[in-house]
């Protein structure tokens, strides 16, 4: 009878263990910045709109060190699972880029990349861009960029559609 309690006490034990280091699970289809895999941004998106929250259109000039916001419109956006990846604004220029998911921001979970240009290794490059995820599923992300304003912070939403 001892044994029998004594064993029935280890696995009620080894099943809070288990349990108490599961990751938890969530039933929503649509991912927030609490949660977001690597492999949720992996493939071609399209930046479709570009809106502003507690800033004027036309206040901010520039972007990521190469242009308007509204320029981006239209771009293509190519994420590897590696952290490869490329941007082409409609214009055609094109950006190598490498990026990933940064877990630890003040606002929540976000999205970085570094600009790399011919010979550039990623791990020596020093600046990049960071930006709030919103929302991101299998067909939609939207990616929120700070801008600060006196105190507070403006932000400039880019609205991505999954085209593969």
């Amino acid at each position: 009878m001892k044994k029998i309690l004594q064993t029935s006490i280890a696995i009620l034990a080894l099943t809070f263990i288990f349990s108490a280091c599961s990751t938890p699970q969530n039933a929503n289809s649509g991912t927030t910045s609490s949660n977001v895999s690597r492999g949720k941004f992996v493939g071609t998106w399209t930046l479709t709109n570009v809106a502003y929250d507690g800033l004027v259109q036309g206040a901010v000039q520039n972007v990521f060190d190469q242009a308007s916001p509204e320029a981006f419109v239209g771009s293509t956006w190519k994420f590897t699972n590696s952290g490869n990846g490329t941007y082409t604004l409609t214009n055609g220029t094109s950006q190598t880029i490498f990026w990933s998911v940064f877990n630890g921001g003040t606002t929540g979970t976000q999205f970085q990349f570094k600009k790399l240009y011919e010979g550039d290794k990623a791990k020596n490059v020093q600046e990049g861009y960071r930006l709030d995820i919103g929302v991101i599923n299998n067909t939609n992300m939207t990616l929120r960029s700070p801008v600060a304003i006196g105190n507070s912070n403006g932000y400039i939403i880019y609205s991505f559609a999954k085209a593969q």
